[in-house]
């Protein structure tokens, strides 16, 4: 059990902020949520695993365990070997983390669509490109066989000197010309990094199946991330600006200025993907106890509810080795449920529904959505206010 706590932390000079590895979100955690649910309807306490595990973030009640065993502060730190919980304050409910391992890796939203899109600047690709692939619309080219491209190259070129020295009208060897001009420039275009649409793959990967692989999905690009050495990148980067002209030079500029700031924090590309996805203390997002047995609850939690039900359901589909056409769409749902989860408000474009609304068919508010604004914590609760006097003078 860990011992060091948020509220520990009194003193510092500065905060320096980067992108949080998957090991640095399990550091923060004190435990995995596995499951969906909440509150017991019967009993009234948290479910074991469950987004408001006591085993996980803490105990309900000021140093009492949750099977009533250990009570009072003389128990103090104990953990109950029945229950498995800490008797702690119950105010680390505030300050203590889990986590959700994911069945497969998930875009972050922020670096998919922020304007200019990082992802799609490190990569060299477009947002709309690198948004096809990720929600599941189209195949990117991950590698390419230069020797079997030469080889269908030669063939194509000795099959056009065969067949045009048979046709004797002008008009048939033009067409034959534009044709044979056609194919090799379709060769020519399959390079690594590529994205084609499902008609265009079905089609090229009948006619030119030996010389490409291609991938669909998140992991696509995640294997493209992971695969990336950003030392070597920058090197490239540089010399390519010596050669490029104004209007290419600033973009190149963007994208090496990207690259080094991330060498320099140390961080890696692929982390700009979710595998594990940080669960907020439940005192962040509480249910609170209505007349009637029922419960008003904060947005987050439909929202960590969906991403587990998806999440739990695509590994089981997994397990059963599921067709693949059905794991490609639960990978889907997945992804836009933690696109929901981080920022319900930007989620349109390709392969997007929008953002999901609650029963009342209202937004419902993410992550993002309770930090920015007028109404989010910084401007609401953290930062200073203007106030409006008004002084009369007898």
């Amino acid at each position: 059990m860990k011992s060091k706590t948020i509220s520990s932390i009194n003193d510092f000079d500065s905060v320096f902020m980067r992108l949080a590895s998957p090991e640095d979100i399990k550091e923060w955690s004190f435990g995995e949520v596995t499951k969906p649910e909440t509150i017991n309807y019967r009993t009234q306490r948290s479910e074991k695993n469950g987004l408001f595990d006591e085993r996980i973030f803490g105990p309900d009640r000021d140093y009492e365990c949750y099977c009533g065993k250990y009570r009072g502060v003389r128990y103090k730190a104990i953990v109950c070997e029945k229950c498995g919980v800490e008797l702690t304050r119950s105010i680390v409910r505030r300050e203590r983390m889990g986590h959700i391992e994911l069945a497969t890796p998930v875009s972050h939203i922020w670096f998919l669509r922020s304007m200019p899109s990082r992802l799609g600047l490190l990569l060299g690709m477009t947002s709309a490109d690198l948004e096809k692939v990720i929600y599941f619309a189209g195949y990117l080219i991950t590698g390419v066989d230069s020797g079997e491209r030469a080889r269908l190259l030669r063939e194509l070129e000795a099959e056009y000197r065969a067949k045009v020295k048979t046709l004797t009208k002008e008009r048939e060897r033009d067409a034959f010309k534009e044709r044979y001009i056609g194919a090799k420039r379709e060769i020519e275009d399959i390079v690594k990094g590529a994205v084609l649409d499902e008609v265009a793959y079905h089609a090229f990967s009948l006619k030119y199946g030996t010389l490409f692989d291609a991938s669909i999905g998140a992991e696509a690009i995640f294997e493209l991330l992971t695969a990336l050495d950003l030392p070597v990148v920058a090197k490239t980067l540089e010399a390519e600006l010596l050669k490029a002209g104004s209007a290419e030079r600033e973009r190149i500029n963007k994208r090496c200025s990207l690259v080094r700031s991330m060498m320099s924090a140390k961080i890696r590309p692929e982390w700009m993907f979710l595998k594990t996805i940080p669960v907020i203390p439940p005192a962040l997002r509480p249910m609170v106890p209505l007349d009637g047995g029922r419960y008003a609850t904060s947005d987050v939690n439909d929202l960590y509810r969906r991403v587990i039900n998806r999440n739990n359901r695509l590994r089981k589909l997994k397990e059963i080795n599921a067709p693949d056409v059905i794991l490609r769409n639960e990978k889907r749902i997945l992804q836009e449920a933690v696109d929901s989860l981080i920022d319900n408000s930007i989620r349109h474009g390709i392969g997007s529904a929008g953002a999901l609304t609650a029963s009342q068919r209202r937004p419902l508010k993410s992550l993002a959505d309770n930090l920015k604004g007028k109404r989010g914590l910084f401007r609401q609760n953290l930062l200073g206010k203007r106030v409006d006097y008004s002084g009369r003078s007898v």
